[in-house]
C-alpha cells in the first residue's frame, strides 16, 4: 500500500493556499465595493447639487417672465398713448430707436426693456420676430435691438466675446469645427 499521508498534505496545503487566496481576493473585493459605495455616494451628492442649481435657475427665468407677461398685461390694459412707455427693470434703462418705436407702435402699446447684461439679452430675445445691431467704433459700443411680440429689448455696452462670433463665422464659411481655429498667428521659422 502505497503511502497517500504525503499527498494529502500536499493537498491540503494545496486546499488552504487557494483559500487563503480567496480570502485575500474577498478583502479586495470588500475595499473595492466600499470605494464604489463612496464614489456613488459623491456623484449623488454632485448630481443632487447641479438639479438645486438648475431648479434654481428654472425658477428665476419663470420668475422674470412671469413679471414681464404682468407688466405686458398692465401695459397692454393701460390707455393707448402716442409714446411708446419706459419700463424700468431692475439695473435697466429703457433706449428705443424711432424707428423701432415707430413700427411697434401700430400694434400696441410696447413694453420696452434695456437689459445692461448680455446674457440678459440673450435670455429675453430668443425667438425674437426682429432683431437690428450697430457698432460704433469711435466708441467702441455695440447696440442690440430685438422686438419679441408686445416687447422691444434692447442692449448696449461692450461687444460679447467677439473671438468666439469669428470662431462660429468662420467654422461655418469654412465648414472646419471650432475645436480647431485658434485666436492667434502662425510663424514659420526661418
Amino acid at each position: 500500500m502505497a503511502d497517500t499521508s504525503g499527498s494529502r498534505d500536499k493537498s491540503f496545503e494545496a486546499l488552504d493556499f487557494i483559500i487563503n487566496v480567496l480570502k485575500e481576493h474577498e478583502k479586495s473585493l470588500d475595499q473595492s465595493i466600499n470605494e464604489l459605495v463612496t464614489v456613488t455616494e459623491q456623484i449623488g451628492n454632485t448630481a443632487t447639487g447641479l438639479t438645486a442649481k438648475a431648479a434654481e435657475t428654472d425658477e428665476k427665468i419663470n420668475k422674470l417672465q412671469a413679471e414681464i407677461t404682468n407688466l405686458a398685461g398692465q401695459f397692454a390694459n393701460a390707455p393707448q398713448k402716442a409714446a411708446p412707455t419706459t419700463v424700468i427693470v431692475p439695473e435697466a434703462k429703457v433706449q428705443l430707436p424711432n424707428r423701432v418705436a415707430f413700427a411697434i407702435g401700430q400694434i400696441g402699446r410696447p413694453l420696452l426693456l434695456n437689459c445692461k447684461e448680455w446674457a440678459d439679452f440673450q435670455v429675453l430675445a430668443t425667438h425674437a420676430q426682429a432683431l437690428t445691431f450697430d457698432y460704433k467704433e469711435d466708441e467702441k459700443v455695440f447696440r442690440a435691438d430685438a422686438v419679441k411680440g408686445n416687447q422691444i429689448i434692447t442692449y448696449s455696452g461692450d461687444l460679447p466675446n467677439f473671438s468666439k462670433i469669428l470662431k462660429m463665422w468662420l467654422s461655418t464659411q469654412l465648414e472646419v469645427t471650432e475645436q480647431v481655429i485658434l485666436e492667434g498667428s502662425l510663424n514659420i521659422p526661418k
